[in-house]
């Protein structure tokens, strides 16, 4: 198994950079046109690993985007910006029982209620979960994803929003950072969740999920 992380740093002199950092969908089809043309399928962003998160970085804003296959970094329009490429496949291979990992996430939580609860108390189809509900949440799914927490810290971040070039429906996935330290219970399910992203909204910028070797003394 190999994966491969692209760290972009836009130019903000780029309007359309700036452009997409505001805008989900369109940073979205601006990642995906960065691979083979041939990949054409409705599942591309699944058959391609594309996973992508934004954030701030002490150098300025920047995009992570997660692949199973390595992107063309030249098919960036002129001026956008610049980025490296690694391979995570030492990382994945490092993995194991009981190692001690720092991780970063940001993750889209929600809960679906059931039809009786939504009538009763007037919620929608999904319901965003924030503070201790959105750290709940998490916890439950890195427990699932082969991670036992050690440590929490969540913050709520901007939504992703942009409008689908599909059939011009607006898309909003709130959003929560959740970052910290934790212990490997399950290598190989934790390689299966880091490759496939945890939760909704993984073709807007949520649910990568980067880790990094921790010691305890950091």
């Amino acid at each position: 198994m190999n994966l491969w992380l692209t760290r972009i740093i836009p130019d903000q002199r780029s309007r359309e950079a700036r452009r997409d950092g505001t805008n989900a969908v369109d940073l979205h089809h601006r990642l995906m046109a960065l691979f083979p043309d041939h990949v054409t399928t409705t599942a591309a962003r699944q058959d391609l690993g594309v996973l992508f998160r934004t954030e701030t970085a002490a150098d300025g804003h920047q995009i992570l985007l997660q692949s199973s296959v390595r992107p063309d970094l030249t098919r960036l329009p002129p001026g956008y910006g610049h980025g490296t490429t690694k391979s995570l496949a030492p990382l994945l291979t490092a993995m194991r029982t009981g190692l001690a990992v720092r991780y970063r996430i940001a993750a889209n939580p929600i809960r679906k209620p059931g039809r009786t609860t939504r009538e009763l108390y007037n919620l929608s189809a999904v319901v965003p979960l924030r503070g201790a509900a959105a750290d709940d949440w998490w916890t439950r799914q890195a427990d699932t994803a082969g991670l036992q927490l050690t440590a929490l810290r969540s913050e709520p971040l901007d939504a992703a929003r942009g409008t689908r070039r599909s059939d011009q429906n607006r898309i909003k996935h709130d959003r929560v950072l959740f970052e910290g330290t934790a212990r490997i219970t399950d290598p190989d399910l934790l390689r299966t969740r880091v490759t496939a992203g945890i939760g909704k909204g993984k073709a807007y910028g949520c649910g990568l999920l980067s880790l990094a070797p921790h010691r305890d003394d950091q």
